[in-house]
């Protein structure tokens, strides 16, 4: 079950189908859709998009969230927990994307703190892990920031909807550095 997880800026709660009008909205916010190197959902593809993300919370390998204002539970993205394989305690945190206005902000810095502090305390995670599209220096420097480190070159790791193949940069953050990661996130917050 996924679980709400509340900070000061934002909250992350549970996405749901209804939540695709409100999704649509924030991803209009740059038209994050046409980005090349992650797949955000448009009007046209927001219901296959929240579909797959539940399917795979019905799995148990997934855990899908809306990103909301704490203060006024206004939608500005969204994030999720996959490829969750509880018997070796490891997870990934992607599917990540803020609407223009939040990228670069406190916003993921608490999204992210609010995740990996589940991942660890709360799942007993041993390994959490990001991949990221090579193209996207943006995403690559957020996760580098964070603490994460980066472990190699994915080479046609999957395939983007324009049918490109991508090829992807993996980072992870291991349960014995948690602790200063934890303090480094802290530390921006404040």
């Amino acid at each position: 079950m996924t679980p709400t997880l509340q900070g000061s800026l934002v909250t992350l709660r549970p996405l749901t189908a209804a939540d695709a009008p409100a999704l649509v909205t924030a991803a209009a916010d740059g038209e994050l859709w046409r980005l090349p190197f992650t797949v955000v959902p448009s009007a046209e593809t927001v219901a296959g998009y929240i579909e797959k993300a539940l399917c795979g919370q019905a799995e148990g390998t997934g855990m899908p969230f809306a990103v909301v204002l704490t203060a006024t539970e206004h939608i500005i993205g969204s994030t999720r927990f996959w490829k969750i394989d509880r018997e070796n305690r490891t997870l990934e945190i992607g599917h990540t994307w803020y609407s223009h206005a939040w990228q670069r902000t406190a916003a993921n810095t608490q999204s992210k703190l609010l995740l990996l502090r589940y991942a660890f305390e709360q799942l007993q995670c041993v390994r959490v892990q990001f991949t990221t599209d090579v193209l996207n220096e943006r995403s690559r420097t957020a996760i580098l920031r964070l603490g994460a480190v980066q472990e190699g070159i994915i080479r046609n790791e999957r395939i983007m909807p324009d049918g490109r193949k991508r090829t992807s940069v993996r980072y992870s953050i291991i349960d014995d550095e948690w602790p200063d990661v934890r303090a480094h996130l802290e530390r921006r917050l404040s």
